[in-house]
């Protein structure tokens, strides 16, 4: 049986979706396969920080803000995503709320609440930036 998707995504039965029917179509094949909404992206990319997976980050973060590299955490361990909203804002842009776990291995945990805005362009969603939220 295939590991479970990290994003958590739920099939119509509630069951956890594995890995390559969820993120993992895009994140190994995204020059083919681009994540078809803002919402599929977002967990898409949720699931390449828990896999650590720069070069996925960097090509759907918009090029407006795209940074020159993604550094991540030693031992950092991603303990959940949950999906508060979508929000389509335009035919072209989305807003997606949600709420990424995190601990270290040094012990801290940490909540990160954002509103993150998508746009399209050429037929494929990007990450712009986001709204740390409360």
């Amino acid at each position: 049986m295939s590991p479970s998707c990290p994003c958590g995504r739920l099939d119509a039965r509630g069951r956890p979706l594995a890995y390559a029917e969820c993120c993992g179509r895009y994140l190994d094949h995204w020059e083919a396969a681009p994540a078809p909404d803002a919402e599929s992206l977002m967990r898409s990319r949720y699931s390449a920080f828990v896999r650590e997976d720069e070069r996925y980050l960097l090509a759907t973060w918009h090029e407006s803000k795209r940074p020159s590299s993604v550094q991540f955490e030693d031992g950092c361990r991603w303990l959940g995503l949950q999906v508060r909203g979508v929000r389509v804002t335009g035919e072209d842009t989305a807003e997606v709320e949600f709420i990424a776990r995190v601990r270290s291995v040094g012990g801290w945990a940490a909540r990160l609440h954002e509103s993150s805005r998508f746009v399209r362009e050429g037929g494929r969603w990007y990450y712009v930036d986001g709204d740390a939220m409360k």
